[in-house]
Protein backbone atom coordinates (compact mmCIF):
# COMPACT_ATOMS: atom_id res chain seq x y z
CA UNK A 1 0.00 0.00 0.00
CA UNK A 2 1.35 3.31 -0.62
CA UNK A 3 1.82 5.73 1.88
CA UNK A 4 1.38 9.95 2.76
CA UNK A 5 5.22 9.57 1.83
CA UNK A 6 5.12 8.47 -1.76
CA UNK A 7 2.38 10.86 -2.94
CA UNK A 8 2.81 14.80 -3.44
CA UNK A 9 0.24 16.56 -1.51
CA UNK A 10 0.88 19.89 -1.89
CA UNK A 11 -2.44 21.69 -2.77
CA UNK A 12 -4.65 18.84 -2.58
CA UNK A 13 -7.38 18.04 -0.62
CA UNK A 14 -7.15 14.99 1.50
CA UNK A 15 -9.60 13.45 3.63
CA UNK A 16 -7.98 11.63 6.39
CA UNK A 17 -10.34 9.00 8.62
CA UNK A 18 -8.91 9.01 11.88
CA UNK A 19 -9.84 7.29 14.67
CA UNK A 20 -11.12 9.67 17.01
CA UNK A 21 -13.52 7.89 19.18
CA UNK A 22 -12.45 8.83 22.64
CA UNK A 23 -13.99 9.00 25.95
CA UNK A 24 -15.74 11.93 27.46
CA UNK A 25 -17.06 13.43 30.73
CA UNK A 26 -19.58 16.41 30.31
CA UNK A 27 -18.13 17.64 27.11
CA UNK A 28 -14.39 16.88 28.35
CA UNK A 29 -11.80 14.31 27.17
CA UNK A 30 -10.65 12.03 29.50
CA UNK A 31 -8.27 10.54 27.60
CA UNK A 32 -6.93 11.98 24.40
CA UNK A 33 -4.26 9.23 23.29
CA UNK A 34 -6.08 8.31 20.74
CA UNK A 35 -6.17 12.26 19.53
CA UNK A 36 -2.22 12.30 20.36
CA UNK A 37 -2.08 9.34 17.51
CA UNK A 38 -3.65 10.82 14.70
CA UNK A 39 -0.69 13.96 15.22
CA UNK A 40 2.05 12.82 13.24
CA UNK A 41 0.16 12.66 9.99
CA UNK A 42 -2.22 15.80 10.36
CA UNK A 43 1.30 17.89 11.15
CA UNK A 44 2.90 16.02 8.35
CA UNK A 45 0.57 16.61 5.88
CA UNK A 46 -0.31 20.24 7.09
CA UNK A 47 2.96 21.33 6.82
CA UNK A 48 3.81 19.68 3.12
CA UNK A 49 1.01 22.26 2.25
CA UNK A 50 -2.20 20.17 2.27
CA UNK A 51 -5.70 21.23 2.47
CA UNK A 52 -6.94 18.71 5.38
CA UNK A 53 -10.26 17.59 5.98
CA UNK A 54 -10.69 15.10 9.19
CA UNK A 55 -13.46 13.02 9.55
CA UNK A 56 -13.76 10.43 12.61
CA UNK A 57 -16.73 8.93 14.91
CA UNK A 58 -17.43 8.81 18.29
CA UNK A 59 -19.63 6.61 20.32
CA UNK A 60 -22.99 5.02 18.96
CA UNK A 61 -25.79 7.57 18.48
CA UNK A 62 -27.65 5.50 16.30
CA UNK A 63 -27.51 7.09 12.76
CA UNK A 64 -28.94 10.55 13.90
CA UNK A 65 -27.41 13.54 15.31
CA UNK A 66 -27.25 13.49 18.98
CA UNK A 67 -25.23 16.42 21.06
CA UNK A 68 -24.02 13.68 23.28
CA UNK A 69 -21.82 12.30 20.63
CA UNK A 70 -20.92 15.73 18.95
CA UNK A 71 -16.78 16.03 18.13
CA UNK A 72 -16.83 19.94 19.18
CA UNK A 73 -14.66 18.81 22.23
CA UNK A 74 -12.50 16.47 20.42
CA UNK A 75 -11.94 19.49 17.54
CA UNK A 76 -11.40 21.88 20.98
CA UNK A 77 -8.73 19.77 22.16
CA UNK A 78 -7.38 18.97 18.68
CA UNK A 79 -6.84 22.30 18.29
CA UNK A 80 -4.84 22.74 21.57
CA UNK A 81 -2.64 19.87 20.61
CA UNK A 82 -1.74 21.87 17.24
CA UNK A 83 -1.86 24.79 18.34
CA UNK A 84 -4.38 26.39 16.34
CA UNK A 85 -7.98 26.51 15.94
CA UNK A 86 -9.86 23.24 14.81
CA UNK A 87 -13.57 24.78 13.22
CA UNK A 88 -15.99 21.58 13.00
CA UNK A 89 -18.25 21.53 10.06
CA UNK A 90 -21.90 20.48 11.38
CA UNK A 91 -23.23 19.43 8.04
CA UNK A 92 -21.96 18.55 4.51
CA UNK A 93 -23.18 21.70 3.14
CA UNK A 94 -20.76 23.47 6.04
CA UNK A 95 -18.16 20.99 4.89
CA UNK A 96 -18.15 21.97 1.36
CA UNK A 97 -18.06 25.54 2.18
CA UNK A 98 -15.43 25.29 4.88
CA UNK A 99 -13.34 23.01 2.40
CA UNK A 100 -13.35 25.93 -0.23
CA UNK A 101 -12.48 28.33 2.07
CA UNK A 102 -9.19 26.23 3.17
CA UNK A 103 -5.95 27.50 1.78
CA UNK A 104 -2.92 24.79 1.70
CA UNK A 105 -1.82 23.82 5.21
CA UNK A 106 -5.31 24.38 6.80
CA UNK A 107 -7.60 21.61 8.29
CA UNK A 108 -10.83 21.57 8.88
CA UNK A 109 -12.84 18.43 10.61
CA UNK A 110 -16.18 16.85 10.03
CA UNK A 111 -18.94 16.61 12.38
CA UNK A 112 -19.82 12.85 13.88
CA UNK A 113 -19.90 10.50 10.45
CA UNK A 114 -22.10 7.87 12.51
CA UNK A 115 -25.08 10.96 12.79
CA UNK A 116 -25.66 9.87 9.10
CA UNK A 117 -26.86 6.15 9.00
CA UNK A 118 -25.32 5.57 5.52
CA UNK A 119 -21.80 5.61 7.80
CA UNK A 120 -22.56 2.25 8.68
CA UNK A 121 -25.02 0.46 6.64
CA UNK A 122 -25.17 -3.16 5.20
CA UNK A 123 -26.73 -1.90 2.37
CA UNK A 124 -23.83 -1.10 -0.59
CA UNK A 125 -25.81 0.98 -2.23
CA UNK A 126 -26.90 3.17 0.89
CA UNK A 127 -23.56 3.42 1.93
CA UNK A 128 -22.09 4.21 -1.60
CA UNK A 129 -24.10 7.16 -1.50
CA UNK A 130 -22.78 8.86 1.69
CA UNK A 131 -19.23 7.70 0.11
CA UNK A 132 -19.88 9.86 -2.83
CA UNK A 133 -20.68 12.50 -0.78
CA UNK A 134 -17.59 12.27 1.13
CA UNK A 135 -15.29 11.59 -1.86
CA UNK A 136 -16.58 14.87 -3.29
CA UNK A 137 -14.40 17.45 -0.90
CA UNK A 138 -11.06 15.71 -1.29
CA UNK A 139 -8.07 14.53 -4.36
CA UNK A 140 -7.23 11.80 -1.88
CA UNK A 141 -7.78 9.81 0.90
CA UNK A 142 -5.77 9.29 3.97
CA UNK A 143 -6.33 5.88 6.04
CA UNK A 144 -5.24 6.67 9.85
CA UNK A 145 -7.84 5.37 11.95
CA UNK A 146 -6.75 1.96 12.82
CA UNK A 147 -9.30 1.32 15.56
CA UNK A 148 -11.90 1.23 12.29
CA UNK A 149 -10.01 -0.94 9.83
CA UNK A 150 -12.20 -3.79 10.26
CA UNK A 151 -15.53 -2.28 10.08
CA UNK A 152 -16.69 -2.02 5.96
CA UNK A 153 -18.19 1.63 6.77
CA UNK A 154 -18.42 4.20 4.17
CA UNK A 155 -15.77 6.62 5.61
CA UNK A 156 -13.54 3.15 6.07
CA UNK A 157 -13.96 1.33 2.73
CA UNK A 158 -15.96 2.57 0.31
CA UNK A 159 -14.30 6.73 -0.06
CA UNK A 160 -11.01 4.52 -0.57
CA UNK A 161 -12.29 3.12 -3.48
CA UNK A 162 -13.48 6.34 -4.64
CA UNK A 163 -10.04 8.17 -4.73
CA UNK A 164 -6.60 7.84 -4.36
CA UNK A 165 -5.57 6.67 -1.64
CA UNK A 166 -2.62 6.12 0.88
CA UNK A 167 -1.85 4.93 4.36
CA UNK A 168 -1.04 7.53 7.39
CA UNK A 169 1.29 7.22 9.87
CA UNK A 170 -0.47 5.42 12.50
CA UNK A 171 -1.64 2.94 10.31
CA UNK A 172 1.78 1.94 9.12
CA UNK A 173 2.93 1.70 12.60
CA UNK A 174 -0.11 -0.23 13.79
CA UNK A 175 0.42 -2.77 10.65
CA UNK A 176 4.40 -3.26 11.73
CA UNK A 177 3.84 -4.23 15.22
CA UNK A 178 0.77 -6.63 14.78
CA UNK A 179 2.98 -8.22 12.20
CA UNK A 180 5.85 -8.88 14.56
CA UNK A 181 2.74 -11.12 16.27
CA UNK A 182 1.61 -13.29 13.36
CA UNK A 183 5.63 -14.17 11.81
CA UNK A 184 8.72 -15.24 13.33
CA UNK A 185 7.38 -14.84 16.70
CA UNK A 186 9.86 -15.09 19.90
CA UNK A 187 8.60 -17.52 22.26
CA UNK A 188 7.01 -18.39 24.69
CA UNK A 189 4.07 -16.36 23.44
CA UNK A 190 1.71 -14.98 26.03
CA UNK A 191 -1.57 -13.20 25.87
CA UNK A 192 -3.51 -11.17 28.17
CA UNK A 193 -7.13 -11.06 27.68
CA UNK A 194 -9.53 -8.72 29.92
CA UNK A 195 -11.97 -6.28 29.47
CA UNK A 196 -15.93 -5.71 29.52
CA UNK A 197 -16.54 -5.89 25.49
CA UNK A 198 -16.52 -10.40 25.63
CA UNK A 199 -18.07 -10.40 22.73
CA UNK A 200 -15.61 -8.12 20.61
CA UNK A 201 -12.96 -10.34 21.63
CA UNK A 202 -14.33 -14.04 22.17
CA UNK A 203 -14.35 -15.18 18.69
CA UNK A 204 -10.23 -14.64 18.56
CA UNK A 205 -9.77 -17.20 21.54
CA UNK A 206 -9.73 -19.78 18.90
CA UNK A 207 -6.96 -18.79 16.83
CA UNK A 208 -5.15 -17.29 19.75
CA UNK A 209 -4.90 -20.88 21.14
CA UNK A 210 -3.47 -22.12 17.79
CA UNK A 211 -0.82 -19.40 18.43
CA UNK A 212 -0.03 -18.38 21.43
CA UNK A 213 1.83 -20.43 24.65
CA UNK A 214 0.01 -19.34 27.21
CA UNK A 215 -3.82 -16.96 27.74
CA UNK A 216 -4.09 -15.67 30.88
CA UNK A 217 -7.81 -14.48 31.16
CA UNK A 218 -9.09 -11.57 33.54
CA UNK A 219 -11.84 -8.83 33.62
CA UNK A 220 -15.17 -9.73 32.15
CA UNK A 221 -13.65 -12.17 30.23
CA UNK A 222 -12.56 -14.54 32.44
CA UNK A 223 -16.46 -15.31 34.02
CA UNK A 224 -17.99 -17.72 30.95
CA UNK A 225 -14.71 -19.82 31.57
CA UNK A 226 -15.23 -20.25 34.97
CA UNK A 227 -18.59 -20.45 35.04
CA UNK A 228 -18.23 -23.29 32.19
CA UNK A 229 -16.18 -24.95 35.15
CA UNK A 230 -18.42 -25.14 37.18
CA UNK A 231 -17.89 -21.90 39.09
CA UNK A 232 -20.41 -19.73 41.14
CA UNK A 233 -19.85 -16.22 39.50
CA UNK A 234 -22.58 -14.55 40.94
CA UNK A 235 -23.79 -11.37 39.94
CA UNK A 236 -20.79 -10.65 37.46
CA UNK A 237 -21.35 -9.40 34.06
CA UNK A 238 -21.67 -12.52 31.59
CA UNK A 239 -23.78 -13.74 28.81
CA UNK A 240 -25.08 -17.03 28.96
CA UNK A 241 -24.67 -18.25 25.56
CA UNK A 242 -20.74 -17.58 25.77
CA UNK A 243 -20.22 -20.26 28.44
CA UNK A 244 -20.58 -22.82 25.99
CA UNK A 245 -18.24 -21.04 23.71
CA UNK A 246 -16.14 -21.09 26.68
CA UNK A 247 -15.79 -25.16 27.52
CA UNK A 248 -15.67 -26.01 23.96
CA UNK A 249 -12.12 -23.34 24.12
CA UNK A 250 -10.96 -24.78 27.53
CA UNK A 251 -11.44 -28.21 26.31
CA UNK A 252 -9.46 -27.29 23.02
CA UNK A 253 -6.45 -25.93 24.54
CA UNK A 254 -3.11 -28.07 26.07
CA UNK A 255 -3.45 -28.49 30.06
CA UNK A 256 -2.70 -24.99 31.24
CA UNK A 257 -2.37 -23.02 28.54
CA UNK A 258 -5.40 -20.92 29.65
CA UNK A 259 -4.96 -19.67 32.65
CA UNK A 260 -7.82 -18.31 34.78
CA UNK A 261 -8.33 -16.44 37.86
CA UNK A 262 -8.27 -18.35 41.41
CA UNK A 263 -9.57 -14.97 42.88
CA UNK A 264 -11.33 -12.00 42.47
CA UNK A 265 -11.86 -8.39 44.44
CA UNK A 266 -15.92 -8.68 44.84
CA UNK A 267 -18.34 -6.36 46.07
CA UNK A 268 -22.63 -6.28 46.18
CA UNK A 269 -22.23 -2.99 43.32
CA UNK A 270 -19.86 -1.22 41.23
CA UNK A 271 -19.09 1.91 43.35
CA UNK A 272 -15.91 2.65 44.89
CA UNK A 273 -17.16 2.95 48.39
CA UNK A 274 -18.79 -0.28 48.27
CA UNK A 275 -17.79 -2.69 50.60
CA UNK A 276 -15.45 -5.32 48.55
CA UNK A 277 -13.98 -8.28 49.77
CA UNK A 278 -11.22 -11.15 48.15
CA UNK A 279 -12.74 -14.30 47.47
CA UNK A 280 -12.49 -17.26 45.32
CA UNK A 281 -13.26 -17.02 41.83
CA UNK A 282 -15.22 -20.13 41.43
CA UNK A 283 -17.20 -18.71 44.82
CA UNK A 284 -18.34 -15.80 44.53
CA UNK A 285 -21.48 -14.48 46.51
CA UNK A 286 -24.62 -14.59 45.28
CA UNK A 287 -25.20 -11.23 45.69
CA UNK A 288 -21.66 -9.94 44.33
CA UNK A 289 -19.78 -9.41 40.88
CA UNK A 290 -16.50 -10.00 40.20
CA UNK A 291 -14.49 -6.50 39.85
CA UNK A 292 -11.01 -7.20 39.47
CA UNK A 293 -8.45 -10.43 39.63
CA UNK A 294 -7.83 -10.37 42.98
CA UNK A 295 -3.83 -10.59 44.42
CA UNK A 296 -2.95 -13.97 44.61
CA UNK A 297 -4.14 -13.95 40.64
CA UNK A 298 -2.27 -10.67 39.90
CA UNK A 299 1.20 -13.04 41.11
CA UNK A 300 0.01 -15.88 39.15
CA UNK A 301 0.20 -13.80 36.01
CA UNK A 302 2.59 -11.58 36.72
CA UNK A 303 5.27 -14.49 36.74
CA UNK A 304 3.39 -15.71 33.57
CA UNK A 305 4.71 -12.41 31.83
CA UNK A 306 7.90 -12.46 33.65
CA UNK A 307 8.70 -15.95 31.23
CA UNK A 308 7.41 -14.23 28.34
CA UNK A 309 9.30 -13.01 25.09
CA UNK A 310 6.30 -11.90 23.17
CA UNK A 311 3.39 -10.51 24.97
CA UNK A 312 -0.04 -8.70 23.67
CA UNK A 313 -2.29 -7.44 26.32
CA UNK A 314 -5.98 -6.99 24.90
CA UNK A 315 -8.49 -5.33 28.34
CA UNK A 316 -7.97 -4.68 31.87
CA UNK A 317 -8.09 -7.17 34.38
CA UNK A 318 -10.85 -4.82 36.31
CA UNK A 319 -12.74 -1.76 36.55
CA UNK A 320 -9.73 0.10 36.87
CA UNK A 321 -11.16 3.53 36.42
CA UNK A 322 -12.33 2.71 40.71
CA UNK A 323 -9.14 2.22 43.18
CA UNK A 324 -10.41 -0.74 44.79
CA UNK A 325 -10.42 -2.35 41.42
CA UNK A 326 -7.33 -1.28 40.07
CA UNK A 327 -4.42 -3.22 41.66
CA UNK A 328 -4.76 -6.56 39.00
CA UNK A 329 -4.77 -4.27 35.77
CA UNK A 330 -1.51 -2.00 37.81
CA UNK A 331 0.47 -5.25 38.54
CA UNK A 332 -0.21 -6.62 35.05
CA UNK A 333 0.75 -3.54 33.56
CA UNK A 334 3.79 -3.12 36.28
CA UNK A 335 5.04 -6.72 35.15
CA UNK A 336 4.88 -5.97 31.53
CA UNK A 337 7.25 -2.99 31.78
CA UNK A 338 9.64 -4.62 33.63
CA UNK A 339 9.86 -7.51 31.07
CA UNK A 340 12.54 -7.70 27.68
CA UNK A 341 9.67 -9.08 25.81
CA UNK A 342 8.12 -7.29 22.94
CA UNK A 343 4.83 -6.31 23.73
CA UNK A 344 1.77 -5.19 22.22
CA UNK A 345 -0.72 -2.87 24.05
CA UNK A 346 -3.86 -3.25 22.17
CA UNK A 347 -7.39 -1.51 22.77
CA UNK A 348 -8.61 1.80 24.01
CA UNK A 349 -9.88 0.91 27.10
CA UNK A 350 -6.23 -0.69 27.62
CA UNK A 351 -4.28 2.21 26.57
CA UNK A 352 -6.85 4.66 28.85
CA UNK A 353 -5.76 1.96 31.79
CA UNK A 354 -1.80 2.63 31.37
CA UNK A 355 -2.25 6.38 31.30
CA UNK A 356 -4.82 6.40 34.29
CA UNK A 357 -2.30 4.15 36.33
CA UNK A 358 0.25 7.20 35.71
CA UNK A 359 2.31 4.37 33.00
CA UNK A 360 3.59 6.49 29.87
CA UNK A 361 2.80 5.12 26.54
CA UNK A 362 6.67 4.38 25.89
CA UNK A 363 7.05 2.45 28.92
CA UNK A 364 5.69 -0.70 26.73
CA UNK A 365 6.40 -1.79 22.97
CA UNK A 366 3.69 -0.67 20.92
CA UNK A 367 0.45 0.99 22.43
CA UNK A 368 -1.97 -0.03 19.78
CA UNK A 369 -4.55 2.14 19.28
CA UNK A 370 -7.16 -0.71 18.09
CA UNK A 371 -9.34 -2.88 19.81
CA UNK A 372 -10.86 -5.32 17.74
CA UNK A 373 -8.85 -4.09 14.61
CA UNK A 374 -5.73 -5.41 16.36
CA UNK A 375 -7.84 -8.86 17.61
CA UNK A 376 -9.14 -9.18 13.86
CA UNK A 377 -5.05 -8.75 12.43
CA UNK A 378 -3.70 -10.96 14.32
CA UNK A 379 -6.34 -13.54 13.64
CA UNK A 380 -5.45 -13.12 10.03
CA UNK A 381 -8.63 -11.73 9.04
CA UNK A 382 -9.14 -9.60 6.34
CA UNK A 383 -9.84 -6.05 7.05
CA UNK A 384 -11.74 -3.85 4.63
CA UNK A 385 -9.83 -0.65 5.63
CA UNK A 386 -6.75 -2.22 4.87
CA UNK A 387 -8.20 -4.04 2.26
CA UNK A 388 -9.34 -0.89 0.26
CA UNK A 389 -5.51 0.22 0.32
CA UNK A 390 -4.10 -2.61 -1.35
CA UNK A 391 -2.95 -1.79 -5.06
Amino acid sequence: MKTIDDVEVAGLRVLVRADLNVPLDGGRVTDDGRIRASLPTLTALTTRGARVIVCAHLGRPGGKPDPRYSLAPVAARLGELLGDRVDLATDLAAARAAVAALRPGGLVMLENLRFNAAETSKDDAQRGLFADQLAELADLYVADGFGAVHRKHASVYDVALRLPHAAGYLVQAEVAALSRLTADIRRPYVVVLGGAKVADKFDAIGSLITAADRILIGGAMAFPFLAARGGKVGTSLLEADQVDAAGGYLDQAAPGQIELPSDVVAAAQRAADTPHQVVAADAIPADQMGLDIGPESAARFAASIAEARTIFWNGPMGVFELAPYAGGTQAVARAITGSDAFTVVGGGDTGAAIRALGLADDAFGYVSTGGGASLEFIEGKTLPGLAALED
